[in-house]
């Protein structure tokens, strides 16, 4: 992971957190298959493991109730299968996740059962969250597994996802299950300190001052362009066997953020850096800030279904309309891309392509298309019945961040 998003006046270097919280949270940490296999062999990083696993059963010992998200599985079956290099066809990748995923629990099982810590095995598909009792049913299991004193290892069920229904990352996968547990805390940890002004592996041009660390991100928005500018200019994951990247944590931060989760990028190498975080250290990784918390669980649910791939970009007045609690209509939208079904949960963008939102919809993609710009008194006109006047009613959107919903208001 070599891009680095440039500081900017919304990224404070020094900023102190408010302070250790001393008391008992849920926290959901995620390890990257970059971590916890070796770049240059494929094997299981040993030393690692074990020392994140120590770190997380203490951490269960004092009283915090621990979610483990973890990839691993597909570089594992690569491991035993002797690959030189990550397959790319998705039945091989799905193969691969067969034959890693009780290896890697089973490394997790004898290493947890070492310090007497029980966990359980959960692997998640994108389907199982798309409707509120699927969702509600996740959440009850979890919450029965921590309420157990149990450390759920949370996967996505790699060996029979499809692509259209892949969460796409575990970054995000752990955004979702930090949003269902009610975490207060997601750790991201990668292969990398900390965001940084500029890439700290290169040299600054002349006159320029040498990279620093970022340790607290106010603006997730501007963090996550400026790092997927960085990236299209030839940025990238930072290893053979893993999916993710600086710009992937961000889009997780700033999910994990509508809900009022505290993100920390930190790295893998560094097993205190989650409790000192949560003692109030201000000098390890970076903090990406929370909004206020989404306390209503419809809106959590929301923000943990999967998107579809299709989009809905918005003309000014209907982002503004948004950003007021407003619902959705036809007469704001401006675009229309991929198809989506109707109760889809689609990205909602502004004109410049920002996403702000996501939400329900009430009509697909087809629907969606032909009465683009147009009053709801066409609707039956176009579409030969009476359906809902609202593209998506105001209690099935919710704004990724109020630095977004600011952002339309301007």
């Amino acid at each position: 992971m070599s891009s680095h998003p440039p500081v900017s006046p919304k990224l404070s270097r020094d900023r102190a957190p408010g302070g250790g919280d001393g008391g008992r949270c849920t926290i959901v940490v995620k390890v990257g298959t970059s971590s916890i296999l070796r770049g240059d062999s494929g094997t299981l990083a040993l030393s690692t493991l074990a020392c994140l696993v120590e770190t997380l059963a203490t951490l269960r010992a004092r009283g915090h109730d621990v979610v483990l998200v973890s990839s691993g599985a597909v570089g594992v079956g690569c491991q035993r299968l002797g690959l030189a290099e990550r397959p790319k066809r998705l039945a091989e990748l799905q193969a691969m996740a067969a034959i890693g995923q009780p290896h890697l629990m089973r490394y997790y099982d004898e290493f947890f059962s070492a310090l007497r810590q029980p966990i359980a095995q959960v692997l998640l598909s994108a389907d199982a969250l798309d409707s509120r009792s699927g969702y509600r049913n996740a959440q009850a299991t979890l919450d029965e597994l921590l309420r157990r004193g149990v450390i759920p290892v949370v996967n996505e069920n790699d060996s029979v996802a499809i692509s259209e229904l892949r969460f796409g990352d575990n970054d995000t996968l752990s955004a979702l299950v930090a949003v269902l547990v009610g975490a207060s805390h997601l750790f991201l940890a990668t292969d990398v300190d900390a965001l940084y002004t500029a890439n700290p592996h290169v040299a600054p041009p002349p006159g320029q001052p040498p990279a620093e660390p970022i340790r607290e991100v106010a603006d997730v928005c501007e963090a996550l362009a400026r790092a997927e500018e960085a990236a299209a200019g030839g940025g990238g994951s930072g290893s053979a066997w893993g999916t993710g990247g600086i710009a992937t944590k961000l889009r997780a931060a700033r999910l994990a953020a509508a809900a009022g989760v505290t993100t920390v990028i930190h790295s893998a190498q560094e097993p205190g850096a989650v409790a000192a975080v949560l003692g109030g250290a201000c000098d390890v990784g970076t903090r990406i800030l929370p909004q206020p918390p989404c306390d209503r669980s419809r809106r959590r649910w929301l923000l943990a279904l999967p998107p579809a791939s299709g989009t809905l970009t918005l003309d000014a007045g209907a982002c503004k309309a948004l950003a007021r609690g407003n619902s959705l209509f036809f007469a704001g939208v401006s675009a229309v891309t991929h198809p989506f079904c109707e109760r889809d949960a689609v990205r909602v963008l502004d004109s410049a392509g920002r996403e702000l939102a996501r939400a329900v919809v009430n009509y697909g993609s087809e629907a969606c298309a032909a009465l683009a710009g147009r009053q709801s008194r066409e609707i039956f006109d176009e579409l030969k019945y009476h359906g809902p006047d609202e593209l998506a009613h105001r209690r099935n959107i919710v704004l990724l961040t109020a630095a977004a919903g600011e952002a339309v208001k301007g």
